[in-house]
């Protein structure tokens, strides 16, 4: 078995797509709410912030980039070190019509690719997720086919910015293997295996080791789980030698039935329990080090 890394990184997900305000009222909702939300997990001890954004009037998922603009903006006024992390999740969902499936019904998020990551082409974070998954889920169906992901992974080399794949099964995989070998994705991939969508990776700690065997040399992954096994998840990340992420988009509960009053609190769970298993948790400059990210100056 892989030794478990001497130095990890800890990955805040503050807000996601899926989980709502009727969840929890600590959910990080306006882009000022969002940006406080990754400063505050970075003091904890994040070395990386993943972001999404939401309509401030309704609390809903949202794509305008007006939003990820601020959001971004108010994090690298106060903190330019922190990695920032963008979603491009949103825009692969397809929900079939009851008369015709044929026709999109109501829920349906597909658009083009490029509009998938027009923020990331603007904004050039550091990294940005790209979703390698086809796959039903709640339902519904998300759909990422070959073509479209090699059109949003183009523009993403363009931009300067490193994906972080998410991996969802095993045959996200088997496509991210032919992508690394037509020069779609770099070969030693930044990844994430995704557990607990329930059509897709199911946690366990063989799940982790399984989906890490399946991956190229040189890689270096993230195991997470949604739900009550986001800190299990990333424990079992940890000791299989991967870095670790948790967050309010994985899951609003610190503990059974205690909801979690802040994304800097899970952070501080997760980091005291891989460092009383042997862990150094990297600082963003550390990070960007072992990412071959650029280093940003105060």
């Amino acid at each position: 078995m892989r030794q478990p890394l001497p130095r990890i990184f800890i990955t805040a997900a503050v807000t996601g797509n899926l989980t709502t305000p009727e969840q929890t009222p600590h959910l990080p909702i306006t882009p000022a709410q969002i940006a406080d939300a990754c400063l505050e997990a970075a003091e904890a001890g994040a070395a990386i912030a993943h972001i999404h954004v939401r309509d401030p009037a309704t609390g809903k998922p949202s794509m305008d980039l007006a939003l990820y603009r601020e959001v971004v903006e108010r994090i690298r006024a106060r903190n330019p070190g922190l990695i920032l992390n963008l979603t491009t999740g949103l825009g692969g969902r397809y929900v079939p019509s009851d008369d015709n499936p044929a026709v999109a019904g109501p829920g349906t998020t597909l658009m083009p690719p490029e509009a998938r990551v027009e923020h990331v082409a603007t904004l050039r974070p550091d990294i940005c997720t790209l979703d390698l998954n086809t796959m039903n889920s709640f339902g519904q169906v998300v759909i990422n086919t070959p073509r479209n992901v090699r059109r949003m992974a183009r523009i993403i080399r363009e931009a300067g910015v490193k994906p972080e794949i998410e991996l969802f099964d095993s045959g996200d995989i088997a496509l991210m293997h032919d992508l690394i070998a037509d020069g779609t994705l770099d070969p030693a991939p930044l990844c994430c295996f995704v557990m607990g969508v329930k059509y897709g990776f199911q946690p366990s700690q063989e799940t982790v080791i399984y989906a890490r065997s399946l991956l190229p040399e040189g890689a270096q992954f993230t195991a997470i789980g949604i739900g009550r096994n986001v800190f299990t998840a990333a424990t079992q990340s940890y000791l299989a030698g991967g870095h670790v992420r948790v967050g309010l988009e994985d899951s609003v509960y610190l503990a059974r039935g205690v909801l979690a009053p802040s994304n800097a609190v899970m952070v501080a769970r997760i980091r005291g329990i891989v460092e009383a298993l042997g862990a150094e948790i990297a600082t963003s400059a550390q990070a960007r080090d072992m990412l071959g990210l650029p280093q940003r100056a105060a």
